[in-house]
């Protein structure tokens, strides 16, 4: 039977938002530096606790992207990505996040405000590496982000939105090396994405890029939505000897991707 005297637990509810996109050619992750308690004057994903109880969590989300760096969330599809409430995830006491994820192109610089001190875009391998730290769990919550983003490349034709048209194969190649930190044999990823019915439409153009034959030009097709799905191998080299091993990109998610990368130095 229920204890009659058993009242909810008090809990806080905040939001969060992993905003990605790509800057010279590497994966950047919008952050904020916290000009309050806890954590001042450490990096932070933007967020914060919603405004008032009428207001949504959506809605909380795309208010804070606009306070606290000045970006507007209406031009952006932002996904929800998942709840995080591990007990001690916040000194403040027990507050649950609910994570907003967005990747597009050619976003602005953003503007500091609210109790945000500073706002920049940082590479996200200043995060994997360990040399920048982040704020409560925001480090768990940015990889789960990246690894939603990769999958969206894998199965849609997002990819394509990073591109200026028309563009090449190898152009489109490397926003997949960007957002998937690896390197892709060249030869498999040509011969997958053409693969792909409607995911990208010759130009009848080419465009010399080196000294070999000139490369083809595209346009992003029709399909927003890959079937199959691109199933890529990526390029390891394996010790001194410069062994070069592929294995297929689908076998790289989650846990089994970053023990595979630990096993091998990528070049």
């Amino acid at each position: 039977m229920p204890d009659a005297f058993w009242q909810p637990p008090s809990i806080l509810l905040a939001v969060d938002l992993v905003i990605l996109t790509l800057r010279s050619s590497k994966l950047h992750v919008l952050l904020v530096e916290r000009g309050i308690e806890p954590y001042k004057g450490e990096h932070a994903l933007p967020g914060g606790f919603l405004n008032n109880v009428d207001e949504g969590i959506l809605a909380a989300a795309q208010r804070e992207l606009r306070e606290e760096a000045n970006l507007d969330a209406s031009q952006l599809h932002l996904e929800q990505l998942g709840a995080y409430g591990d007990p001690g995830r916040d000194p403040r006491g027990r507050i649950v996040s609910v994570a907003y994820l967005a990747i597009a192109p050619g976003l602005p610089e953003p503007e500091a405000g609210a109790d945000a001190a500073g706002a920049s875009w940082k590479p996200v391998e200043e995060i994997d590496s360990g040399r920048l730290e982040l704020a409560f769990d925001h480090r768990w919550i940015l990889a789960d982000g990246i690894e939603r983003a990769r999958t969206k490349l894998e199965r849609s034709s997002l990819a394509t939105a990073f591109c200026n048209e028309p563009f090449t194969i190898a152009e489109l190649q490397q926003v997949y090396e960007a957002v998937w930190g690896v390197e892709l044999d060249p030869r498999n990823f040509y011969r997958k994405v053409q693969g792909v019915p409607g995911f990208i439409i010759p130009v009848g153009a080419e465009r010399r890029t080196t000294k070999g034959r000139p490369a083809r030009l595209f346009r992003r097709g029709p399909q927003t939505v890959l079937h199959p799905p691109l199933q890529l191998n990526l390029v390891l080299w394996a010790g001194r000897g410069g062994l070069r091993v592929m294995i297929p990109l689908s076998l790289s998610s989650g846990n089994v991707r970053r023990d595979l990368l630990s096993a091998f130095a990528l070049t």
